[in-house]
């Protein structure tokens, strides 16, 4: 009989495996992030549907661990000396973002007729936003070095710091969540959390760095024993009350120093979204279709509040500190979606008892439709800020000071401007500086910007998409525009970078010569096409080059500065 209950059990995650893959698919075809396609595999799986996810503890055992996992993962990131580098910006946005939205959140609670501690938690979980949806959209658009990135990756990590609070706080007031429960129950949880805070600090300061260095000569060890000492933790806490979430958060902050974070954080990343697939199977599974069909008008009310008052908070903020719309359009879009977190976090509300099922499957048809809308509202950012551009005004400052700050140093006439100035970029033009060339260089990356001022070179900040950016720029007596901006999809009629530049350049009656630099041979024709006067073409260039120099017997060339020390591999990493 257990040997057939266990075939059974296989054949069952088997089973949602393949049904993962082929919602995971055709969620891939519409471009929507795994989060989505997840929880719909659960709904489908469900007694609702399909009824396939029976095995309920043996998911939820893989849900847990997948929490935990998760935590550690967000405790690696978690170093101090990351935290102490925020920006007043990236602050004073990301709390008050989330104070904005807990407030507006709680008072539309009430509206819509739900019971006040129902509104409170709703209205918190409405804050977070998903680091890894707006991150990997980011990333697939070459948008994290951005201006609109820095910041909003900013303060995503302040509103990752605000939900492990909000969860230190809900464990806390869980313990006193039986009817047993008491005044000293709730200190022995403390003191317990305390000598476990003090435990990981020793660990910190004397055993992280050294075990973690011997570990890493056999990186499967490594691998399990960062997975192991995330158990540990989390079931530490779980043992003493505070919550495993919280233990596997200490279990990656007591690692987060070590100088191999970012490998383990690397190696775990893939064993975290499958293990999460149960997690969100779990709570997709547990969800009534029928509750959730009541809940419509209410996901729908509160989901236009994310998906419109989230970015409008941040812009707001933004306009007032300084920024132009565009900048603050950008980034307020990052957070028109709620996160993995928003649903854990209710979660654990539903686990002590502080509010009923029904809550946390409103708050999952949010996050289903704002993590569905909010991925095409990033993806299409620009043509959805040219649209709307006109009536943007009102969160701009008559003088955008922060971004203007960039402008200086610029009076003086320029022959050559270099947009892009990453290693390649910044190489062009150092050159043309040595040949007695007056450059300009214009990023959109501000630390690219602060090393090519320690360079000497006369930089502004910028982004060459921006029409409003390029029309302010001094162009007049440029010879040349040499763009060295990496290929990347703007959401510009689905045009890239290069020939956004070109057209605006164009469209500013630019008289001068232009260059852009590509990879790829095929694109040199359609470059030239759209108006380039000069295809540059790095590695074929390079190699030509050097096969000169080999046929000349090795003459050596001018010396070019080095163009790659560590403040440039300070922002390339």
């Amino acid at each position: 009989m257990a040997e057939t209950l266990g075939d059974y059990i296989f054949y069952e995650v088997a089973a949602l495996l393949v049904l993962a893959s082929a919602v995971g698919f055709i969620g891939l075809l519409l471009r929507q992030p795994l989060i989505v396609s997840f929880i719909a595999v659960g709904i489908l799986a469900g007694p609702s549907v399909l009824d396939i996810a029976r095995s309920d503890e043996h998911i939820d055992l893989l849900a847990e661990l997948g929490i935990a996992v998760l935590l550690f993962l967000v405790g690696l990131k978690l170093d101090l000396n990351l935290v102490r580098t925020l920006g007043p910006v990236a602050l004073v946005t990301g709390l008050g973002q989330v104070l904005f939205t807990t407030l507006f959140g709680f008072l539309i609670g009430i509206g819509l007729g739900l019971d006040a501690t129902t509104s409170l938690y709703v209205a918190i979980a409405l804050t977070f936003s998903s680091t890894i949806i707006v991150v990997k959209l980011l990333a697939d658009k070459r948008e994290i070095d951005s201006l609109h990135g820095r910041i909003a990756l900013g303060f995503l990590i302040v509103q990752d710091i605000v939900v492990v609070l909000a969860m230190i706080v809900l464990s806390a007031l869980g313990v006193g969540a039986g009817e047993d429960a008491g005044l000293t129950d709730v200190l022995l949880v403390f003191a317990y959390g305390a000598l476990m805070l003090a435990a990981v600090v020793l660990f910190i300061r004397y055993l992280a760095d050294p075990l973690v260095e011997r570990l890493s000569r056999a990186p499967e060890l490594l691998m399990s024993f960062a997975i192991g000492w995330a158990a540990l933790l989390a079931a530490l806490g779980h043992y003493f009350g505070f919550g495993k979430e919280l233990g596997g958060l200490l279990a990656g902050v007591s690692l987060a120093s070590t100088p191999f974070r970012e490998a383990i954080a690397a190696r775990l990343a893939p064993l975290r979204d499958f293990l999460l697939l149960f997690f969100f199977i779990a709570l997709g599974a547990a969800l009534d279709l029928s509750v959730l069909t009541a809940s419509v008008g209410p996901a729908l009310v509160l989901s236009l509040f994310v998906l419109i008052g989230n970015p409008l908070i941040v812009m707001v903020l933004m306009g007032a500190m300084g920024y132009r719309k565009r900048t603050g359009f950008l980034a307020g879009l990052t957070v028109a979606q709620i996160s993995e977190f928003s649903l854990i976090f209710m979660g654990m509300a539903v686990a002590v008892g502080h509010v009923d099922a029904e809550s946390l499957g409103l708050v999952t048809l949010v996050g289903l439709i704002t993590i569905a809308a909010s991925t095409y509202m990033i993806t299409y950012s620009h043509p959805i800020y040219a649209a709307l551009e006109p009536w943007l005004g009102i969160f701009e400052r008559r003088v955008p000071a922060r971004e203007d700050d960039g402008a200086h140093d610029v009076a003086r006439p320029h022959d050559v401007v270099v947009f892009g100035l990453g290693r390649y970029g910044l190489a062009i033009a150092k050159e043309l500086r040595r040949h007695d060339h007056q450059v300009l260089g214009v990023d959109f990356n501000p630390l690219a910007v602060k090393h090519a001022r320690r360079q000497g070179l006369d930089v502004v900040y910028g982004d060459a998409t921006d029409p409003e950016f390029l029309a302010h720029l001094p162009l007049a007596g440029v010879r040349w525009a040499v763009s060295a901006v990496p290929d990347h999809d703007t959401g510009i009629t689905h045009d890239d970078a290069r020939r956004s530049l070109i057209q605006t350049l164009k469209e500013q009656r630019f008289d001068g010569r232009i260059a852009v630099a590509d990879h790829a041979q095929t694109a040199a024709d359609s470059l030239e096409a759209a108006g380039a006067d000069l295809v540059l073409l790095p590695f074929r260039d390079a190699a030509a080059h050097a096969a000169e120099l080999i046929l000349k017997g090795g003459a050596k060339p001018a010396p070019i500065e080095d163009v790659d020390p560590e403040g440039q591999r300070e922002f390339a990493s």
